[in-house]
């Protein structure tokens, strides 16, 4: 326990991305729990879509400012300072900042709070006056969180440049666990569950989560505001070049789970909830393999981008992508081959009926096809902003965007949820494809790539027949055993993960085998030619 608490004091990246990947894992979770409970509660229909639509303007607001970028925004400015051995600099550069995003903020939410009704219209033309009426209702309610979210991100960051991750990964806990209080405690005050007051807890949790708890634990590694800093101070200068691109440039990522939202209201009542609790449900794996990866290492890139450490930071990048596409790739085909035992052992009951778990199964199934995208992504995208070069993905992705949207309209036109879940795949894709292709263009980097490519290469025959073995086994019990289905499902997962895991290990041990007696008959060639 000393050795593993002295690597993460050191930064070292490793022992970071445990204590990130396990927070992760219980945000996850406890983020399926509070989509099992509202699925129960709520069902799938054209209210629970009325509160996946409540979001979107919020969110929307938060992308203005950067705000998923926060972090990565303000670490190589405060990195950048401690190189240069000037903390003190670094905490009035802090406070002229924070300032600034708290007046931006709070003018954003006041618009929005303004602009509500004429956007849902917009947005969502097939909402009866019902649906739009409740739906700026739980916008409004919701707006104020952002407050929390963006400058509770800067507490956060200031905490992961000092090389503190404990903190940080409790906010999403915090956050899941008031959505989930708030749910229940209103269905127990008025005896009707109701959207709003899984709403209402959001706005709590974000507000104790993401802001008060984030500034305790800045304070505790030795944040401190400075009054007197000047509103004009450089590193508001510096943070505006960074994080305008980030402003300016929506791309596919950011607006992913809107076009979801959108598209999914267009394929029909209920379509939208399906499709995010199929989406969340990807997003599992995507957290504790790839976004911990991610969050763990990108304070060391940053620093390593700063001392000029060129080779290191190349090197970390590449390990980053091996150990992510490694795992991912066998995360999506598990998703793939027991899309319909996972969707039915976590939502089938309650309101959330056997029809919504076949159609958010199948979405599940597509959607799964992009986790070792997601995964590439949150690597790739973190090195190109450590290095500063913002506008990168930010171009990238909104050419990506343009392009997503008759993708978009043509997929869910003959597709249906499938085609809306495939065409976020198609979309993601390619801007990843495009991004990891500008990072490995430098002759410096191809060695690097090779390395990447032949580790993915090596998951795709362990993954794939272990995954074909996997569905064979679940669909053989869930059609065969009688009685309840839930049960029938729960066994057919159980199963199937073992079968999976088991062909993982006898293939790979095949496969290492042969892969080792065909790189010693080469040795043995080259020295008997020599």
């Amino acid at each position: 326990m000393r050795t593993f608490l002295e690597r993460l004091k050191r930064g070292d990246v490793g022992a970071a991305a445990i204590v990130v990947a396990a927070g992760i894992m219980l945000s996850r979770v406890l983020g399926i729990i509070r989509d099992i409970i509202f699925a129960s509660m709520l069902g799938a229909d054209g209210i629970t879509d009325e509160y996946v639509a409540a979001f979107r303007i919020p969110d929307f607001a938060n992308y203005l400012l950067a705000g998923g970028f926060l972090t990565i925004t303000f670490i190589p400015i405060f990195a950048k300072y401690v190189a240069d051995d000037d903390e003190d600099e670094a905490w009035f550069g802090f406070t002229a900042i924070i300032r600034w995003l708290a007046i931006a903020i709070t003018t954003l939410i006041a618009i929005a709070w303004v602009a509500t009704p004429t956007i849902i219209n917009t947005l969502y033309p097939s909402f009866t006056e019902e649906q739009v009426a409740s739906t700026i209702e739980l916008t409004r309610i919701v707006l104020p969180a952002q407050f929390a979210f963006v400058i509770g991100a800067m507490f956060a960051a200031v905490q992961y440049a000092k090389g503190s991750f404990t903190i940080p990964t409790l906010a999403p806990i915090i956050y899941n666990l008031g959505i989930i209080v708030g749910g229940v405690a209103y269905a127990m005050a008025t005896g009707t569950a109701d959207p709003a007051g899984f709403i209402w807890g959001a706005l709590v949790g974000a507000f104790i989560g993401n802001l008060a708890l984030q500034v305790w634990g800045a304070k505790r590694v030795g944040m401190r505001l400075e009054p007197k800093a000047a509103w004009k101070h450089p590193a508001v200068t510096t943070y505006i070049l960074i994080a305008f691109p980030l402003m300016l440039g929506q791309s596919i990522v950011a607006l992913d789970e809107t076009f979801m939202s959108i598209f999914g209201a267009r394929a029909g009542e209920g379509v939208a909830t399906e499709l995010q609790y199929a989406r969340r449900t990807m997003f599992v794996p995507v957290g504790i393999i790839a976004q911990a990866a991610a969050v763990a290492a990108y304070p060391t890139l940053a620093r390593l981008f700063a001392e000029g450490n060129r080779k290191r930071l190349l090197a970390t990048v590449d390990r980053a992508l091996k150990y992510v596409l490694v795992l991912s790739i066998g995360a999506a085909a598990i998703a793939m081959a027991l899309s319909l035992p996972i969707m039915r052992v976590l939502f089938e009951r309650g309101e959330f009926s056997a029809e919504s778990t076949n159609a958010a199964a199948s979405a599940l199934f597509m959607y799964a096809l992009a986790i070792p995208v997601w995964g590439a992504l949150q690597i790739v995208t973190r090195a190109f902003y450590a290095r500063r070069q913002m506008w990168t993905p930010v171009l990238v992705g909104s050419v990506a965007t343009v392009v997503a949207i008759p993708v978009y309209f043509a997929m869910e036109g003959s597709f249906g949820i499938e085609g809306v879940a495939l065409a976020s795949v198609i979309a993601l894709a390619g801007y990843t494809a495009a991004l990891l292709t500008i990072w490995y263009q430098p002759k410096d980097s191809r060695e690097g790539l090779v390395s990447v490519l032949r580790s993915a290469g090596r998951a795709l025959p362990l993954a794939v027949p272990a995954g074909f073995g996997a569905f064979a086994v679940s669909w053989f019990v869930i059609t065969g055993l009688q009685g309840s289905v839930w049960v029938a499902a729960l066994i057919g997962l159980v199963l199937g993960l073992g079968v999976f895991a088991r062909l993982v290990a006898a293939i790979g041990s095949g496969l290492y085998d042969f892969l080792w007696a065909n790189e010693k008959r080469r040795t043995e060639r080259a020295a008997h030619e020599a």
